[in-house]
């Protein structure tokens, strides 16, 4: 795979080694290996909670490695016209017709990154871009070194910086209007 080619969804899908990629705008991206453990930790943590809430709801959320195929344009939707495809580490759906046997294909409604060293470049810059033109309705920055939260909610177009959250902190999913908030004590969690 040549990483200055511009490739497909259709391309990506002929990828059959044990190499983790994302493409934006067509070019490869490549992933870092299996997280760390702690983050492991925050990811089942939040999907845990997330997923307690969901039951039998609508909404549906998923982990990585989960493919989310952002389209060009609602004309675009084949595959060989898909050049962004990613695997956020986790988003939340509620239109159940951005859903197929190949993941999501259209703006899921929440995604939440945990950054590392080695992704924080992309998560903060790259991926936040990525994700407000798309239109997807609130982003999560996860650092877990800072045990912080970072929130976004996508307003005419525009991410809104909602605030920067710690440990003794819920931060309330803005998706459910108060419905729901993640218990950061239980997050951050150390034994």
């Amino acid at each position: 795979i040549d990483i200055n080619k511009r490739y497909t969804f259709a391309d990506y899908l002929t990828w059959w080694d044990d190499k983790r990629r994302e493409l934006i705008n067509g070019f490869v991206k490549m992933m870092t290996p299996a997280p760390s453990r702690r983050h492991q930790r925050i990811l089942g943590e939040i999907h845990f909670q997330i997923k307690s809430f969901l039951k039998k709801k609508k909404c549906e959320v998923y982990v990585a490695p989960f493919d989310v195929r952002f389209p060009s344009s609602d004309n675009n939707v084949a595959d060989n016209q898909i050049y962004t495809v990613v695997q956020p580490d986790i988003c939340i759906i509620c239109d159940e017709s951005k859903l197929d046997d190949k993941g999501c294909l259209g703006a899921p409604d929440l995604i939440i990154e945990i950054v590392s060293l080695s992704t924080v470049k992309k998560d903060v810059e790259e991926k936040f871009n990525l994700y407000e033109e798309s239109g997807v309705k609130e982003y999560w920055i996860v650092q877990p070194n800072d045990e912080t939260v970072t929130v976004f909610h996508l307003e005419n177009g525009k991410y809104q910086h909602k605030g920067i959250y710690t440990r003794g902190s819920k931060v309330e999913v803005g998706i459910f209007k108060g419905k729901l908030d993640i218990d950061l004590d239980d997050v951050f969690f150390t034994k």
